[in-house]
């Protein structure tokens, strides 16, 4: 038979010794190819309108995804603005200032080539403080082709590129419009209009006039200006935008570094964004390009001509996947070797291992279905793959291989892994295989090992992986433990079924150890939500009983409302049958709420409670979960239910539920009854909410905001994150009635304490508050229909009343009696059932209509001076309106 290994051993397109282990080197890669383009570019000799010289102005991180290169891109951005870690160390820069530009790709993003082309411009807005006439009316002509009608600054406003660099950009491609009008002596009402200010400006060009000589040194300017002002047009005026970049003054000259996130999510069958995005590249040879995907950047292959439009390592021969013999190839740093591999093989680069691994006549011998299954069971292990190419040689001498012959782990593999281990190594490696991520210490306990020494001879083996930036900073290779959990296991020193039991048990307690140590010295929020998640697949998969910290973790996870996904896999049972499978579901229902409809919560909380297994303690956070759950259905009765029964009870719940019974008594218009309560609160009840929430509502906002602003300085001294975000929520809305001015700030701060919370329903609430603060703005009743949508999908029909109390404001503010009309009939038949009907007592108020009935709400004042202060925060607004 052939040598395979010798037929092949030069057919491995990988160098697979990279590894994501350092993030230093990752920014001496950047920082060493960056100085090499800037001193390429300052050369004399440079020119970007040179359309045939290889390009060397980029360089790529590719890896598996979930392996740090988001977060890698974002650290790159923020140290070439200027926030470096300190070990990272001074570049030196040849002199032009640095512009970073992220740009995320991702298909959740929804980021189109229009998206990226003007966000590229828009970040040059901001650094350079003139117009880029050549670029910016080639972009007008296409912006009024592609969006007649809509303004450029409400489309960027929109997709939020305003609020991220200003409005410079209309600014200035209106400015360059106008200039060149001028230059070109068109009549005023002419030179307004894009398509007649183009047309003559090409003729100019053409005709080589000179009021326009410093824009007939653009050659491909007029051709471009005479095309179809279409998607294919706008892909070539990125040649425009690095020609205008290279004319600026010494002193004005940036070097704009883009980097290209989640470049993966451009791949189809047909690369049409991708080609799009190339050219992109290719046409701006003055600007510095970092891309991140999970495979390698494939334009220096051959093969992919006819799909894109500068292939082959002559045009990037830093992309190469070999180089010549002649040439030296560095790891990195230099135009020969511009791609990092980061992690292991991703699934793309598996794919391509296995074609290429056994080929016939040309082609790949293993089929797409067989490389599929060995793609997805390798988690990007060389080692796997070439096992896989072994196995699938070995079943083709007797029969056709089938893709089920793959769909496994090789024990050969665990072999290999356990070879060259000491005894006390692979004990501790089949404990942490319980683990997803572990220490030497929680390595240690986990083996019931009385010292650290196997434990840190296992970290210095290649099958642990090391990140010195995690929580636990050592994890093993994904395919090693599936080895270990899924493979017979044939050694002298196999585990019995006792042995994984025990093994779980001390993992689990390592893990409670770890927690309640911590909490009780320096309480860290991300310990805690790891250990709950591996404490709860443990207990889970492994059946286990001991869950007391395993309680005290789920109340400390809860307490704060900030809802880190806990990432708990789907059980294989159908339903609960142990506590911990109990417990798990509970607090998988209560986080998914976020992003589930609130009844879908209510049934699962329903459906976990039915099964009995639930601790006592647990029972109660279940009941009170489900009732804030009816009361976001504005089931009220049942949520006054719920929230009584956890109030009864006198168990650690019974603030907030007191606190929810306050605030189902507010909603019914009981004010009294909800003041009453709020001495009887104090912090663990959220005394300051509830009391800013009556002041607002009575249109005092003064108190109201200085309720809130003391309950988010008591959450400040908490350390309570998510009680800090809610209770600056409250303050905007308080604020935004009285004083727009001030609300944009006070809903900037909003944004940033909910970023990473996962607040859905808060952050609708804010969404709704910027309503408030723009109400007279003519977009308000279309922004509110787009919210009134995403509040349907949320599941938060409680929401809408705010909407619409909104929406009052706003009418009332602009004197339009029609609309104001049918806002109180849809607030009307939203509170008939009694809830919120105070929202259209409010709403009269602020018209100073009065009300068809007597009211049935009870005010702490009187109705008459609830009706007059808010019947002055219209006017006010009136007068603020009047005033612009």
């Amino acid at each position: 038979m052939t040598d395979l290994r010798a037929l092949f051993s030069s057919n491995d397109p990988i160098d697979t010794s990279e590894a994501f282990t350092n993030r230093q080197r990752q920014w001496e890669f950047v920082a060493t190819a960056l100085q090499e383009h800037q001193r390429h570019i300052t050369t004399a000799g440079f020119d970007p309108a040179d359309l045939e010289a290889p390009r060397t102005h980029l360089v790529v991180f590719h890896g598996v995804g979930g392996i740090g290169k988001s977060t890698l891109v974002r650290k790159l951005e923020a140290a070439l603005a200027g926030a470096r870690p300190a070990q990272w160390g001074e570049p030196v820069w040849a002199g032009h200032k640095i512009l970073p530009i992220r740009i995320d790709l991702a298909r959740s993003a929804g980021t189109t080539f229009e998206d990226v082309v003007l966000t590229i411009r828009a970040a040059l807005a901001t650094a350079i403080t003139r117009p880029l006439p050549a670029f910016d009316i080639a972009l007008r002509r296409y912006w009024e082709a592609q969006h007649p009608g809509e303004p450029l600054d409400a489309y960027l406003e929109r997709g939020g590129l305003i609020s991220r660099f200003g409005k410079s950009l209309p600014q200035q491609t209106q400015a360059a419009l106008g200039d060149v009008a001028q230059a070109l002596l068109l009549p005023g009402t002419v030179g307004s209009l894009v398509g007649e200010v183009t047309s003559a400006l090409a003729g100019a060009l053409r005709e080589r006039r000179q009021t326009v000589r410093a824009l007939a040194a653009c050659a491909r300017l007029a051709p471009l200006l005479e095309s179809e002002a279409d998607l294919e047009a706008l892909s070539f005026y990125p040649h425009l935008l690095a020609w205008e970049l290279h004319r600026l003054p010494d002193d004005k000259k940036i070097t704009p570094v883009i980097l290209l996130d989640t470049f993966e999510d451009t791949a189809d069958r047909h690369r049409d964004l991708e080609r799009l995005l190339q050219r992109l590249v290719w046409l701006m040879p003055n600007c510095f390009f970092v891309i991140s995907g999970r495979s390698r950047l494939q334009w220096a292959d051959p093969a992919l001509h006819g799909q894109l439009d500068h292939t082959g390592p002559a045009a990037w021969p830093g992309l190469a996947t070999t180089v010549a013999a002649a040439v030296p190839a560095p790891r990195h740093g230099t135009p020969n070797g511009r791609q990092h591999l980061v992690g292991d093989l991703s699934p793309e680069d598996c794919e391509d291992h296995l074609a290429r691994r056994l080929a016939k006549d040309g082609r790949p011998l293993i089929s797409p279905a067989i490389r599929s299954v060995i793609t997805a069971r390798s988690h990007g292990l060389p080692l796997h793959l070439d096992l896989a190419a072994s196995r699938f040689l070995e079943i083709r001498r007797t029969r056709e291989p089938q893709p089920a012959d793959f769909d496994h782990t090789f024990p050969a593999l665990l072999a290999r892994a356990l070879s060259d281990l000491t005894a006390d190594e692979r004990h501790v490696l089949r404990s942490v295989s319980l683990l997803d991520a572990f220490d030497l210490d929680l390595a240690t306990r986990a083996a019931g090992l009385p010292h650290q020494t196997a434990a840190r001879r296992l970290t210095e083996r290649p099958i642990v992986t090391a990140n010195p930036y995690a929580l636990w900073p050592y994890h093993l290779h994904g395919a090693i433990r599936s080895a270990l959990t899924e493979a017979d296991d044939h050694t002298d020193d196999r585990w019995t079924s006792a042995d994984w039991q025990q093994a779980a048990a001390r993992a689990l307690a390592a893990l409670g150890e770890q927690w309640t140590t911590a909490a009780a010295a320096t309480p860290s929020r991300v310990l805690l939500v790891a250990c709950l998640r591996q404490g709860l697949l443990l207990a889970r998969d492994h059946r286990l009983t001991g869950l007391d910290w395993l309680i005290e973790a789920a109340h400390a996870y809860t307490n704060d409302s900030v809802w880190e996904p806990l990432g708990l896999t789907v059980s294989t049972d159908p339903a609960p049958d142990t506590p911990a499978d109990a417990v798990a579901e509970l607090l998988t229902a209560i986080t998914r709420r976020q992003h589930e409809h609130r009844q879908r919560t209510a049934d699962r909380l329903t459906a976990v409670l039915d099964t009995g297994l639930l601790p006592a303690e647990l029972t109660e956070m279940a009941l009170y979960y489900r009732a804030k759950a009816h009361k976001d259905l504005s089931h009220n009765e049942a949520a006054r239910a719920g929230m009584q029964q956890v109030a009864d009870a006198g168990g650690r719940l019974a603030p907030k539920a007191r606190r929810g019974l306050a605030n189902l008594a507010r909603l019914a218009g009981d004010f009294p009854t909800a003041l009453a309560a709020v001495p009887t609160l104090g912090w663990k009840g959220r005394h300051y909410r509830v009391l800013g929430d009556i002041h607002w509502s009575h249109a005092d906002t003064a108190q109201a905001i200085a309720a809130f602003e003391a309950g988010r300085a008591e959450a400040e001294q908490h350390g309570a994150a998510g009680e800090r975000a809610m209770t600056q929520v409250r303050l905007a809305l308080a604020v935004s009635f009285d004083d727009p001015v001030r609300a944009d700030d006070e809903l900037a701060l909003a944004h940033q304490y909910l970023d990473g919370l996962d607040q859905r329903a808060n952050t609708l609430l804010v969404h709704t508050v910027a309503l408030i603060k723009d109400a007279g703005a003519d977009d308000v009743t279309d922004r509110a229909q787009h919210l009134c949508t995403d509040i349907d999908t949320a599941g938060l029909p409680y929401l809408h009343r705010f909407v619409e109390l909104a929406l009052a404001f706003h009418h009332s503010a602009r004197d339009e009696g029609p609309q104001l009309a049918a806002t109180i009939d849809r607030l009307r038949t939203l509170t008939a059932a009694g809830d919120f009907a105070y929202f259209t007592d409010i709403a009269h108020f602020m018209a100073a209509l009065p009300l068809p009935e007597p009211s049935t709400t009870r005010w702490i004042t009187s109705e008459d001076a609830v009706r007059s202060a808010w019947r002055r925060l219209v006017q006010a607004r009136q007068e603020l309106i009047a005033g612009n």
